[in-house]
Protein backbone atom coordinates (compact mmCIF):
# COMPACT_ATOMS: atom_id res chain seq x y z
CA UNK A 1 0.00 0.00 0.00
CA UNK A 2 2.94 2.32 1.05
CA UNK A 3 4.91 1.22 -1.92
CA UNK A 4 1.77 2.12 -4.67
CA UNK A 5 1.07 5.32 -2.77
CA UNK A 6 4.78 6.32 -2.95
CA UNK A 7 4.57 5.75 -6.64
CA UNK A 8 1.61 7.37 -7.58
CA UNK A 9 2.90 10.74 -5.89
CA UNK A 10 6.17 10.21 -7.63
CA UNK A 11 4.95 9.99 -10.93
CA UNK A 12 2.66 13.28 -9.59
CA UNK A 13 5.89 15.01 -9.17
CA UNK A 14 7.48 13.72 -11.93
CA UNK A 15 4.40 14.91 -14.19
CA UNK A 16 5.04 18.45 -12.11
CA UNK A 17 8.94 18.57 -13.73
CA UNK A 18 8.11 17.28 -16.68
CA UNK A 19 5.17 20.41 -17.19
CA UNK A 20 7.19 22.99 -15.63
CA UNK A 21 10.62 22.48 -18.20
CA UNK A 22 8.38 21.82 -21.25
CA UNK A 23 6.32 25.54 -19.78
CA UNK A 24 9.88 26.87 -19.33
CA UNK A 25 11.37 26.13 -22.75
CA UNK A 26 7.97 27.12 -24.48
CA UNK A 27 7.85 30.48 -23.41
CA UNK A 28 11.38 31.24 -23.45
CA UNK A 29 11.49 30.28 -26.90
CA UNK A 30 8.33 32.08 -27.91
CA UNK A 31 9.23 35.27 -25.63
CA UNK A 32 12.94 35.50 -26.68
CA UNK A 33 12.38 33.67 -30.59
CA UNK A 34 14.97 31.52 -30.14
CA UNK A 35 15.63 29.90 -33.50
CA UNK A 36 16.81 26.15 -33.25
CA UNK A 37 18.08 24.01 -35.52
CA UNK A 38 15.23 20.97 -35.19
CA UNK A 39 17.53 18.56 -34.23
CA UNK A 40 18.64 21.23 -31.49
CA UNK A 41 14.63 21.55 -29.99
CA UNK A 42 14.02 17.71 -30.41
CA UNK A 43 16.82 16.82 -28.39
CA UNK A 44 15.23 19.59 -25.49
CA UNK A 45 11.93 18.56 -26.26
CA UNK A 46 12.68 14.80 -25.50
CA UNK A 47 15.03 15.11 -22.32
CA UNK A 48 12.99 17.55 -20.51
CA UNK A 49 10.55 14.72 -20.80
CA UNK A 50 12.49 11.78 -20.61
CA UNK A 51 15.00 13.01 -17.80
CA UNK A 52 13.69 16.90 -16.63
CA UNK A 53 15.99 16.80 -13.43
CA UNK A 54 19.14 16.73 -15.41
CA UNK A 55 17.91 17.77 -18.59
CA UNK A 56 16.19 21.28 -17.13
CA UNK A 57 19.33 22.29 -15.51
CA UNK A 58 21.06 21.89 -18.46
CA UNK A 59 18.60 23.72 -20.43
CA UNK A 60 18.75 26.35 -17.84
CA UNK A 61 22.56 26.85 -18.16
CA UNK A 62 22.64 25.84 -21.83
CA UNK A 63 19.87 26.49 -23.75
CA UNK A 64 19.28 30.17 -23.98
CA UNK A 65 20.32 31.66 -27.97
CA UNK A 66 19.28 35.19 -27.11
CA UNK A 67 19.32 37.87 -24.34
CA UNK A 68 17.10 39.97 -26.02
CA UNK A 69 13.97 40.68 -26.72
CA UNK A 70 12.70 40.71 -30.29
CA UNK A 71 11.71 43.67 -31.65
CA UNK A 72 10.01 44.32 -34.34
CA UNK A 73 10.84 46.26 -37.37
CA UNK A 74 9.60 49.85 -37.58
CA UNK A 75 7.90 51.26 -40.34
CA UNK A 76 10.34 54.05 -41.08
CA UNK A 77 13.06 50.70 -41.66
CA UNK A 78 10.88 48.68 -43.73
CA UNK A 79 8.44 51.31 -46.02
CA UNK A 80 11.55 52.25 -48.15
CA UNK A 81 9.67 50.20 -50.79
CA UNK A 82 10.43 46.75 -52.98
CA UNK A 83 13.84 46.39 -54.16
CA UNK A 84 14.34 45.86 -57.79
CA UNK A 85 15.63 42.79 -59.42
CA UNK A 86 18.47 44.78 -61.40
CA UNK A 87 19.68 46.44 -57.96
CA UNK A 88 23.10 45.55 -57.44
CA UNK A 89 23.91 42.96 -53.80
CA UNK A 90 25.07 45.64 -52.13
CA UNK A 91 22.24 48.05 -52.46
CA UNK A 92 19.69 44.44 -51.38
CA UNK A 93 21.80 43.93 -48.51
CA UNK A 94 21.86 47.80 -47.54
CA UNK A 95 18.58 47.62 -47.32
CA UNK A 96 17.99 44.15 -45.52
CA UNK A 97 20.27 45.44 -43.13
CA UNK A 98 18.37 48.57 -42.09
CA UNK A 99 15.55 46.46 -41.66
CA UNK A 100 17.18 44.18 -39.10
CA UNK A 101 17.92 47.58 -37.55
CA UNK A 102 21.62 47.20 -38.22
CA UNK A 103 23.38 50.67 -37.55
CA UNK A 104 24.30 52.85 -41.14
CA UNK A 105 26.81 52.68 -43.18
CA UNK A 106 29.53 54.93 -42.27
CA UNK A 107 32.82 56.21 -43.62
CA UNK A 108 36.29 54.70 -43.76
CA UNK A 109 39.92 55.56 -44.86
CA UNK A 110 43.34 54.01 -45.14
CA UNK A 111 42.38 50.43 -45.29
CA UNK A 112 45.55 47.85 -45.06
CA UNK A 113 44.91 43.79 -45.87
CA UNK A 114 47.29 42.21 -43.76
CA UNK A 115 48.36 39.93 -46.29
CA UNK A 116 50.46 37.68 -43.64
CA UNK A 117 50.87 37.20 -39.91
CA UNK A 118 53.89 39.31 -40.05
CA UNK A 119 52.32 42.71 -41.47
CA UNK A 120 49.34 42.08 -38.60
CA UNK A 121 51.55 41.69 -36.15
CA UNK A 122 53.27 44.71 -37.52
CA UNK A 123 50.29 46.58 -37.51
CA UNK A 124 49.32 45.79 -34.31
CA UNK A 125 52.51 46.62 -32.80
CA UNK A 126 52.41 50.42 -34.50
CA UNK A 127 48.56 50.82 -32.91
CA UNK A 128 49.36 49.63 -29.35
CA UNK A 129 52.80 51.89 -29.42
CA UNK A 130 50.65 54.82 -31.32
CA UNK A 131 47.42 55.26 -28.96
CA UNK A 132 47.39 58.26 -26.87
CA UNK A 133 44.66 58.22 -24.65
CA UNK A 134 42.67 54.97 -24.94
CA UNK A 135 43.31 51.30 -26.53
CA UNK A 136 40.62 48.37 -26.31
CA UNK A 137 41.01 44.93 -27.56
CA UNK A 138 38.62 41.94 -27.40
CA UNK A 139 39.57 38.57 -28.44
CA UNK A 140 38.61 35.06 -28.13
CA UNK A 141 41.78 33.53 -27.25
CA UNK A 142 45.07 35.59 -25.61
CA UNK A 143 47.75 32.77 -25.92
CA UNK A 144 50.05 31.88 -22.92
CA UNK A 145 52.90 32.16 -25.52
CA UNK A 146 55.71 34.07 -27.28
CA UNK A 147 53.43 36.37 -29.23
CA UNK A 148 50.77 36.49 -26.10
CA UNK A 149 54.00 37.56 -23.72
CA UNK A 150 54.98 40.47 -26.58
CA UNK A 151 51.18 41.77 -26.33
CA UNK A 152 51.10 41.36 -22.66
CA UNK A 153 54.40 43.61 -22.25
CA UNK A 154 53.35 46.19 -25.07
CA UNK A 155 50.03 46.66 -22.91
CA UNK A 156 52.36 46.62 -19.25
CA UNK A 157 54.23 49.50 -20.71
CA UNK A 158 51.72 51.46 -22.45
CA UNK A 159 49.22 51.41 -19.38
CA UNK A 160 52.25 52.77 -16.93
CA UNK A 161 52.73 55.73 -19.60
CA UNK A 162 48.93 56.58 -18.86
CA UNK A 163 47.16 55.15 -21.98
CA UNK A 164 43.20 53.40 -20.43
CA UNK A 165 43.52 50.10 -21.25
CA UNK A 166 40.51 47.78 -21.55
CA UNK A 167 40.94 44.07 -22.20
CA UNK A 168 38.11 41.95 -22.88
CA UNK A 169 38.58 37.77 -23.24
CA UNK A 170 35.93 35.23 -23.84
CA UNK A 171 35.61 33.34 -20.51
CA UNK A 172 35.72 29.69 -22.58
CA UNK A 173 38.86 31.23 -24.82
CA UNK A 174 40.47 31.99 -21.59
CA UNK A 175 41.46 28.67 -20.74
CA UNK A 176 41.60 27.48 -24.41
CA UNK A 177 44.93 30.20 -24.61
CA UNK A 178 46.28 28.51 -22.10
CA UNK A 179 45.18 30.07 -18.76
CA UNK A 180 47.50 33.03 -19.33
CA UNK A 181 48.70 35.35 -16.26
CA UNK A 182 46.40 38.28 -16.68
CA UNK A 183 47.31 39.44 -12.44
CA UNK A 184 50.07 41.52 -14.05
CA UNK A 185 48.84 42.78 -16.44
CA UNK A 186 46.27 43.82 -13.70
CA UNK A 187 48.58 45.06 -11.47
CA UNK A 188 50.15 47.09 -14.34
CA UNK A 189 46.57 48.81 -14.26
CA UNK A 190 45.19 47.41 -17.38
CA UNK A 191 41.83 46.90 -16.92
CA UNK A 192 40.93 43.19 -18.16
CA UNK A 193 37.52 41.60 -18.23
CA UNK A 194 36.51 37.80 -19.07
CA UNK A 195 33.35 37.60 -21.25
CA UNK A 196 30.84 35.34 -19.63
CA UNK A 197 33.37 32.96 -17.13
CA UNK A 198 32.01 29.36 -17.31
CA UNK A 199 32.88 29.21 -13.13
CA UNK A 200 30.28 32.54 -12.72
CA UNK A 201 26.57 32.21 -12.82
CA UNK A 202 26.14 29.21 -14.46
CA UNK A 203 22.28 29.28 -14.56
CA UNK A 204 21.86 32.55 -16.60
CA UNK A 205 21.29 30.54 -19.35
CA UNK A 206 24.52 31.85 -21.09
CA UNK A 207 27.38 29.66 -20.23
CA UNK A 208 27.06 28.57 -23.92
CA UNK A 209 27.34 31.86 -25.52
CA UNK A 210 31.08 32.81 -26.12
CA UNK A 211 32.06 36.33 -27.65
CA UNK A 212 34.60 35.41 -30.51
CA UNK A 213 34.51 39.08 -31.93
CA UNK A 214 37.95 40.43 -32.41
CA UNK A 215 38.94 44.03 -32.64
CA UNK A 216 41.10 46.41 -31.12
CA UNK A 217 40.32 50.06 -31.32
CA UNK A 218 42.92 53.00 -30.90
CA UNK A 219 41.45 56.57 -29.33
CA UNK A 220 38.15 55.41 -31.00
CA UNK A 221 40.12 56.85 -34.35
CA UNK A 222 41.72 53.19 -35.74
CA UNK A 223 40.75 49.85 -35.88
CA UNK A 224 41.86 46.45 -36.46
CA UNK A 225 39.54 43.34 -37.12
CA UNK A 226 39.20 40.12 -38.87
CA UNK A 227 39.63 36.87 -37.93
CA UNK A 228 42.98 36.69 -35.65
CA UNK A 229 43.02 35.39 -32.10
CA UNK A 230 45.70 37.07 -29.78
CA UNK A 231 47.79 33.98 -29.70
CA UNK A 232 51.05 32.37 -31.72
CA UNK A 233 49.31 30.21 -34.42
CA UNK A 234 47.78 33.26 -35.60
CA UNK A 235 50.44 35.25 -36.46
CA UNK A 236 53.76 34.00 -37.28
CA UNK A 237 53.41 30.20 -34.83
CA UNK A 238 55.89 30.01 -32.03
CA UNK A 239 59.23 27.91 -32.10
CA UNK A 240 60.57 28.63 -28.91
CA UNK A 241 58.24 26.13 -26.83
CA UNK A 242 58.08 22.21 -26.21
CA UNK A 243 54.69 22.40 -28.17
CA UNK A 244 55.61 24.10 -31.47
CA UNK A 245 52.77 26.01 -33.08
CA UNK A 246 52.93 26.49 -37.04
CA UNK A 247 51.59 29.60 -38.14
CA UNK A 248 47.73 29.51 -39.51
CA UNK A 249 46.92 31.23 -42.64
CA UNK A 250 44.44 33.83 -41.54
CA UNK A 251 42.72 37.45 -42.69
CA UNK A 252 42.84 40.66 -40.94
CA UNK A 253 43.02 44.47 -41.49
CA UNK A 254 43.17 47.84 -40.15
CA UNK A 255 41.47 51.04 -41.18
CA UNK A 256 40.56 54.65 -40.13
CA UNK A 257 37.85 56.78 -39.55
CA UNK A 258 34.06 56.94 -38.36
CA UNK A 259 33.88 53.20 -38.57
CA UNK A 260 36.23 52.78 -36.31
CA UNK A 261 34.21 54.65 -33.62
CA UNK A 262 31.21 52.13 -34.61
CA UNK A 263 33.47 49.44 -33.26
CA UNK A 264 34.33 51.75 -30.25
CA UNK A 265 30.28 51.88 -29.51
CA UNK A 266 30.29 47.88 -29.87
CA UNK A 267 33.04 47.35 -27.87
CA UNK A 268 31.31 49.54 -24.92
CA UNK A 269 28.15 47.44 -25.27
CA UNK A 270 30.27 44.26 -25.01
CA UNK A 271 32.70 45.65 -22.17
CA UNK A 272 29.39 46.60 -20.17
CA UNK A 273 27.61 43.35 -20.58
CA UNK A 274 30.90 41.52 -19.17
CA UNK A 275 31.54 43.68 -16.54
CA UNK A 276 27.62 44.30 -15.44
CA UNK A 277 28.39 47.98 -15.28
CA UNK A 278 25.74 50.54 -16.65
CA UNK A 279 28.12 53.74 -17.94
CA UNK A 280 30.15 53.56 -20.93
CA UNK A 281 33.57 55.81 -21.42
CA UNK A 282 32.48 59.43 -23.43
CA UNK A 283 33.16 59.19 -27.23
CA UNK A 284 34.90 61.68 -29.11
CA UNK A 285 32.47 63.14 -32.02
CA UNK A 286 32.85 61.21 -35.14
CA UNK A 287 35.93 61.66 -37.41
CA UNK A 288 35.70 64.21 -40.28
CA UNK A 289 37.15 62.82 -43.37
CA UNK A 290 37.94 64.29 -46.08
CA UNK A 291 35.02 63.01 -49.20
CA UNK A 292 37.52 62.30 -52.22
CA UNK A 293 39.42 59.27 -50.07
CA UNK A 294 36.45 58.05 -47.55
CA UNK A 295 34.62 55.29 -48.70
CA UNK A 296 31.79 53.53 -46.91
CA UNK A 297 31.26 49.93 -44.93
CA UNK A 298 29.38 48.52 -42.21
CA UNK A 299 29.64 46.84 -38.84
CA UNK A 300 27.42 44.05 -38.69
CA UNK A 301 27.28 42.13 -35.47
CA UNK A 302 25.78 39.06 -35.08
CA UNK A 303 24.56 36.79 -31.74
CA UNK A 304 22.55 36.90 -28.28
CA UNK A 305 22.59 40.56 -27.93
CA UNK A 306 20.75 40.90 -31.63
CA UNK A 307 16.83 40.12 -32.13
CA UNK A 308 17.80 39.31 -35.34
CA UNK A 309 20.61 36.34 -36.72
CA UNK A 310 22.24 38.94 -38.71
CA UNK A 311 25.80 38.01 -40.51
CA UNK A 312 23.20 34.22 -41.58
CA UNK A 313 20.22 36.41 -42.96
CA UNK A 314 22.22 38.36 -45.15
CA UNK A 315 24.64 35.62 -46.09
CA UNK A 316 21.32 33.56 -47.20
CA UNK A 317 19.86 36.92 -49.11
CA UNK A 318 23.47 37.45 -50.58
CA UNK A 319 23.64 33.63 -52.35
CA UNK A 320 19.79 34.67 -53.70
CA UNK A 321 20.76 38.06 -54.65
CA UNK A 322 24.28 37.25 -56.44
CA UNK A 323 24.61 37.91 -60.46
CA UNK A 324 27.73 36.10 -61.50
CA UNK A 325 29.63 34.69 -58.10
CA UNK A 326 30.22 33.55 -54.19
CA UNK A 327 33.63 33.47 -53.31
CA UNK A 328 33.94 32.08 -49.79
CA UNK A 329 36.95 31.35 -47.42
CA UNK A 330 36.54 29.90 -43.95
CA UNK A 331 38.23 27.03 -41.54
CA UNK A 332 34.78 25.24 -40.85
CA UNK A 333 32.05 24.39 -43.00
CA UNK A 334 28.86 23.32 -41.15
CA UNK A 335 25.96 25.01 -42.53
CA UNK A 336 22.23 24.96 -41.88
CA UNK A 337 19.84 23.29 -44.30
CA UNK A 338 18.77 26.49 -45.30
CA UNK A 339 22.43 28.20 -46.11
CA UNK A 340 23.28 25.13 -47.97
CA UNK A 341 20.28 24.82 -50.26
CA UNK A 342 21.15 29.06 -50.57
CA UNK A 343 24.43 28.25 -52.01
CA UNK A 344 23.35 25.18 -54.10
CA UNK A 345 20.19 26.59 -55.60
CA UNK A 346 23.28 29.88 -56.57
CA UNK A 347 25.65 27.12 -58.20
CA UNK A 348 22.30 25.37 -59.93
CA UNK A 349 21.67 29.11 -61.95
CA UNK A 350 24.96 29.47 -63.22
CA UNK A 351 26.43 31.46 -60.52
CA UNK A 352 29.87 30.74 -59.66
CA UNK A 353 30.21 29.39 -56.52
CA UNK A 354 34.10 28.66 -54.92
CA UNK A 355 34.76 27.77 -51.58
CA UNK A 356 38.32 27.61 -49.70
CA UNK A 357 38.85 25.35 -46.50
CA UNK A 358 41.88 23.84 -45.20
CA UNK A 359 42.73 20.27 -45.79
CA UNK A 360 42.75 20.21 -41.94
CA UNK A 361 40.98 22.04 -40.22
CA UNK A 362 42.61 21.93 -36.08
CA UNK A 363 38.77 20.52 -35.53
CA UNK A 364 38.66 17.19 -36.15
CA UNK A 365 35.09 17.15 -35.59
CA UNK A 366 33.86 19.85 -38.20
CA UNK A 367 36.24 17.94 -40.94
CA UNK A 368 34.03 15.17 -40.52
CA UNK A 369 30.33 16.74 -40.53
CA UNK A 370 31.42 18.80 -43.25
CA UNK A 371 31.81 15.59 -46.16
CA UNK A 372 27.75 15.56 -46.13
CA UNK A 373 27.54 19.64 -47.05
CA UNK A 374 30.62 19.64 -49.79
CA UNK A 375 29.11 16.47 -51.29
CA UNK A 376 25.91 18.39 -52.11
CA UNK A 377 27.45 21.70 -53.23
CA UNK A 378 29.77 19.97 -55.63
CA UNK A 379 26.98 17.79 -56.98
CA UNK A 380 24.94 21.46 -57.92
CA UNK A 381 27.81 22.21 -59.77
CA UNK A 382 29.72 24.08 -56.84
CA UNK A 383 33.91 24.10 -56.35
CA UNK A 384 35.43 23.31 -53.34
CA UNK A 385 38.83 24.00 -52.81
CA UNK A 386 41.35 22.54 -50.29
CA UNK A 387 44.18 24.54 -48.53
CA UNK A 388 47.25 22.63 -47.88
CA UNK A 389 47.99 24.45 -44.44
CA UNK A 390 45.40 25.16 -41.85
CA UNK A 391 43.61 28.31 -43.09
CA UNK A 392 41.70 30.50 -40.33
CA UNK A 393 40.54 33.24 -42.67
CA UNK A 394 36.86 34.22 -42.72
CA UNK A 395 35.36 36.36 -45.76
CA UNK A 396 32.09 36.22 -48.11
CA UNK A 397 32.47 37.69 -51.31
CA UNK A 398 29.17 38.53 -53.72
CA UNK A 399 29.82 39.49 -56.99
CA UNK A 400 32.37 42.78 -57.12
CA UNK A 401 29.83 44.68 -54.95
CA UNK A 402 29.66 43.31 -51.20
CA UNK A 403 32.61 41.37 -48.91
CA UNK A 404 31.60 40.49 -45.46
CA UNK A 405 34.85 39.99 -43.51
CA UNK A 406 35.64 39.15 -39.67
CA UNK A 407 35.18 36.71 -37.59
CA UNK A 408 32.13 34.57 -38.26
CA UNK A 409 32.83 31.05 -39.82
CA UNK A 410 30.61 29.14 -41.95
CA UNK A 411 28.90 26.81 -39.44
CA UNK A 412 25.78 27.09 -37.09
CA UNK A 413 27.70 27.54 -33.72
CA UNK A 414 29.57 30.74 -35.43
CA UNK A 415 26.04 32.16 -37.48
CA UNK A 416 23.20 31.38 -34.36
CA UNK A 417 25.72 31.25 -30.98
CA UNK A 418 28.19 32.73 -31.07
CA UNK A 419 28.47 36.77 -30.69
CA UNK A 420 30.68 37.58 -33.88
CA UNK A 421 31.62 40.44 -35.95
CA UNK A 422 31.84 41.00 -39.52
CA UNK A 423 32.61 44.64 -41.41
CA UNK A 424 30.49 44.80 -44.88
CA UNK A 425 32.57 46.57 -47.44
CA UNK A 426 30.45 47.89 -50.17
CA UNK A 427 33.18 49.58 -52.05
CA UNK A 428 34.31 47.37 -55.67
CA UNK A 429 38.07 48.32 -55.14
CA UNK A 430 37.61 47.05 -51.81
CA UNK A 431 35.90 44.21 -52.61
CA UNK A 432 38.57 42.89 -55.25
CA UNK A 433 41.29 43.41 -53.01
CA UNK A 434 39.71 40.84 -50.53
CA UNK A 435 39.11 38.96 -53.49
CA UNK A 436 42.96 38.89 -54.31
CA UNK A 437 43.57 38.17 -51.08
CA UNK A 438 41.49 34.67 -51.54
CA UNK A 439 42.64 34.16 -55.02
CA UNK A 440 46.12 33.89 -53.72
CA UNK A 441 45.39 31.27 -51.47
CA UNK A 442 43.56 29.50 -53.53
CA UNK A 443 45.90 29.12 -56.11
CA UNK A 444 48.06 26.78 -54.06
CA UNK A 445 44.80 24.94 -53.27
CA UNK A 446 43.54 21.08 -54.97
CA UNK A 447 39.76 20.31 -55.73
CA UNK A 448 38.31 18.79 -53.20
CA UNK A 449 36.88 15.26 -54.86
CA UNK A 450 33.77 13.74 -52.89
CA UNK A 451 33.86 10.09 -52.24
CA UNK A 452 30.29 7.78 -51.47
CA UNK A 453 30.24 6.91 -48.28
CA UNK A 454 30.01 4.39 -46.53
CA UNK A 455 27.22 3.20 -44.30
CA UNK A 456 29.14 3.64 -41.22
CA UNK A 457 30.64 6.77 -42.07
CA UNK A 458 27.11 8.29 -43.15
CA UNK A 459 26.30 6.83 -39.53
CA UNK A 460 28.94 8.99 -37.90
CA UNK A 461 28.55 12.09 -39.98
CA UNK A 462 24.87 12.16 -39.31
CA UNK A 463 25.93 11.81 -35.79
CA UNK A 464 28.43 14.73 -35.14
CA UNK A 465 26.29 16.78 -37.44
CA UNK A 466 23.70 16.25 -35.14
CA UNK A 467 25.14 17.60 -32.52
CA UNK A 468 27.15 20.44 -34.35
CA UNK A 469 24.96 22.92 -33.21
CA UNK A 470 25.28 22.78 -29.42
CA UNK A 471 29.33 22.51 -29.71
Amino acid sequence: MLNELFARHWVTLHGLVVMLGLAIYAIASHTLRQRRHPSAAIAWVVSLVLLPYIALPLYLMFGSRKVVVHRRASNAQTSSGQASDTENPATKAGQLAAAMGIPGATTFEQLSIHQDGGQALQSLRNMIDSAHQTLDLCSFIFGRDVLGDEIAMHLIRRAREGVHIRFLIDGIGFYLGGHPNLKRLSSAGVQVALFVSPLRSPLRGRTNLRNHRKMVIVDGEWMWSGGRNLAAEYFEGDQTSLRKKQAWIDLSFDLRGALAQQAQQRFEQDWAFATKGTTARTLRPAVQMSTTAAMSARLVASGPDQAEDTIYTLLVSGCFTAHSRILAVTPYFVPDSTLLMALTLAARRGIAVDLLLPRKSNHYLADIARHSALRELVAAGARVWLAPRMIHAKAILIDNELALVGSANLDERSLFLNYELMIAFYEPSVVQSFAQWVELQRSSATHYRPRPPGLVRELVEGMVRWVAFQL
